[in-house]
C-alpha cells in the first residue's frame, strides 16, 4: 500500500469520544455505534466552528500498540479548542510527521481493509495519534475518498 510522509500542523477535533479495544472485534461495534450517535442525534450539526465539511475518525491515548485499549473520537475539525460539554469533547491532533494513505471505495469496507494492511506494515508508529479524514466529496458511499494519517516517529 502506497503512502507519503507529510508534516502536519496541529488540528482540533470536536466530537464524541469512546474508549475501546481491537480485541474480539469490540472496536468495530464501538466505532460504528459512535458514528451512528454522531449523526443520528444531530450532534454533527452542533459541532461549533467547523473548518470544513469533512468528518474525522481519531485514534489516540493508546495504552501500548494497536492491540491495546485506546480512545476513538468521531467528529470534525474545529477552529477552537475546549468546546467540551456533556455531548461533545475536543481533542488535539498534535503537529508532527504522519504517513498519509489515500484510499477510495466503500466507507466501511475500504477503511477496514486499509487498517488490516497498515497493521501489517513495518511503519515506525509513535502511537500518539492516528486519524481518518473523510473527504465527503461524493454522494455515492461506494466511491468515497478517505485519507488515513498514521503518526510516525521523527
Amino acid at each position: 500500500m502506497k503512502y507519503e510522509i507529510v508534516e502536519l500542523e496541529k488540528k482540533v477535533v470536536v466530537g464524541i469520544k469512546i474508549k475501546t479495544t481491537n480485541e474480539n472485534g469490540k472496536s468495530i461495534q464501538d466505532i460504528g455505534m459512535t458514528w451512528q450517535k454522531l449523526f443520528s442525534n444531530g450532534l454533527y450539526e452542533k459541532i461549533p466552528n467547523k473548518v470544513n465539511n469533512k468528518t474525522i475518525g481519531l485514534y489516540a491515548e493508546y495504552e501500548g500498540d494497536y492491540t491495546k485499549p485506546y480512545i476513538f473520537v468521531a467528529g470534525a475539525e474545529s477552529s477552537k479548542e475546549d468546546e467540551n460539554n456533556e455531548e461533545i469533547e475536543s481533542i488535539v491532533i498534535p503537529n508532527g510527521k504522519y504517513a498519509k494513505f489515500i484510499i477510495t471505495g466503500d466507507v466501511q469496507d475500504s477503511v477496514g481493509k486499509a487498517w488490516q494492511e497498515i497493521w501489517n506494515m513495518n511503519l515506525k508508529r509513535n502511537y500518539i495519534c492516528d486519524f481518518e479524514e473523510y473527504q465527503n466529496n461524493s454522494s455515492d458511499m461506494q466511491k468515497q475518498e478517505m485519507h488515513i494519517y498514521i503518526g510516525i516517529e521523527d
